[in-house]
């Protein structure tokens, strides 16, 4: 009979595309995948990986066996979601990610609430980006991954997500008190055709709906600098050196010699959750997703 674990290793290969990449979505060592694999081959009877330059790839047998284990292990986490959903007991672990603001926003309050709520619930969270949150659900290595999109530039989620709003995060221009703007009641993102943007690293997904929404509006952006996190970012335009987008969740305190103004265009992020729909009635997916939503209703402008 094939072992499970064995299985869920050969997944894990295949998901990720290596030994070294199994192991970190595993939390095991290389070792332990290596050992694992060549168990899994001396039970079937033939080779499942073969070398590829220095890394290793499945070969046709390989890649048979991991589609039936895909649909093993997709059976066996809809089996436990069922049997969760009937014992009706949050418990187990759960393993999360969010975005930096998100993470800052909403994790203390709402895994706060959970581990009083739900003591044999072990919580594990991590700071991801909106895509690599996704991909991790997809792949099995998350449970739930906090994300975002924009009013004007949705987020394409896989097949086999379920989703749940979380909350709309109004989004303001952060400026140096002695902007020109500064005193204004509200601005327009056209105004800003002058200015240099702090913006965040080339690529990522609110970096890219920046540009595009700029752009939308006749505005070419002159790119001064880059930082993932907020308050960097809020740091930078408090030295003169810009102006940025500044969403409110997570974003306080707001440095001193920085003013925000809410724009005319009512620019907003929506924050929502992902998990896999195969997990749909686990009661910790359910308990968590209205943990988020509860501290989520606590983001006041």
């Amino acid at each position: 009979m094939l072992n499970l674990e064995r299985l869920r290793t050969l997944d894990a290969l295949a998901r990720h595309g290596s030994v070294s990449g199994a192991a970190e979505g595993l939390h095991v060592t290389t070792s332990a995948v290596s050992q694992q694999m060549a168990k899994l081959e001396r039970e079937v009877g033939q080779q499942l990986l073969a070398r590829n330059g220095r890394g290793v790839r499945l070969t046709d047998a390989g890649r048979l066996l991991a589609d039936h284990a895909a649909r093993i292990l997709s059976q066996v986490e809809l089996a436990q979601a069922d049997l969760e959903a009937q014992r009706g007991q949050v418990a187990g672990e759960l393993r999360l990610s969010a975005f930096p603001t998100a993470a800052r926003g909403l994790f203390p309050t709402a895994l706060a609430a959970l581990r009083t709520e739900h003591p044999a619930l072990r919580l594990r969270s991590c700071e991801l980006e909106p895509e690599a949150g996704v991909a991790g659900v997809v792949r099995g290595d998350l449970d739930l991954a906090v994300v975002l999109d924009w009013y004007n530039k949705p987020m394409p989620l896989p097949e086999g997500l379920v989703k749940a709003a979380v909350l709309d995060d109004p989004a303001d221009v952060a400026m140096p008190v002695g902007h020109r703007l500064a005193d204004r009641a509200e601005v327009d993102l056209g105004e800003f055709t002058d200015d240099e943007w702090i913006t965040w690293g080339e690529g990522e997904f609110c970096h890219e709906w920046l540009m595009f929404t700029l752009r939308s509006l006749g505005v070419e952006p002159c790119v001064g600098h880059r930082a993932g996190e907020t308050h960097t970012q809020l740091a930078l335009v408090a030295a003169g050196l810009g102006v940025c987008i500044a969403p409110l969740l997570g974003r306080d305190p707001v440095p001193d010699g920085v003013v925000t103004v809410p724009l005319r265009q009512g620019v907003r992020r929506h924050v929502f959750v992902v998990w896999r729909a195969d997990a749909d009635r686990r009661p910790s997916i359910r308990a968590a997703v209205k943990a988020l939503q509860t501290a989520g209703r606590t983001v006041r402008p």
